[in-house]
């Protein structure tokens, strides 16, 4: 992810939470804001009720993947924070159901580049 700064901080999740749009699709939910800055931002979150770390964490990486996947087609100085759907069970969603989620979510959120 070579134009992307992964968020770590609670106060930068927070501020998406409250100031971002949210945008929500079968398996993912987004909050995105347009931000001023030459880079993107991206958090993602996984509730611990949807399974232990080995799960959670294979989600994660799941979601980055798909992440530097799209990244030279999102616009620059984005904030994107990602949501594993909770009414999904997290056995069930493999690297295409995210992908496609992903850019169908994208796509109603207006941040592709044309």
């Amino acid at each position: 992810m070579k134009n992307t700064i992964m968020m770590k901080k609670n106060y930068e999740f927070k501020n998406l939470f409250s100031k971002g749009k949210f945008y929500y699709g079968q398996y993912i939910h987004m909050y995105i804001k347009k931000g001023t800055t030459n880079y993107n931002k991206l958090g993602i979150a996984v509730s611990k009720k949807q399974g232990k770390a080995v799960k959670r964490n294979r989600i994660k990486r799941l979601i980055r993947e798909n992440y530097k996947n799209f990244e030279d087609r999102i616009e620059k100085g984005i904030n994107i924070l990602i949501i594993i759907n909770k009414e999904k069970d997290i056995k069930e969603i493999t690297f295409k159901n995210i992908e496609e989620n992903f850019y169908s979510t994208l796509k109603k959120a207006n941040v592709l580049e044309k």
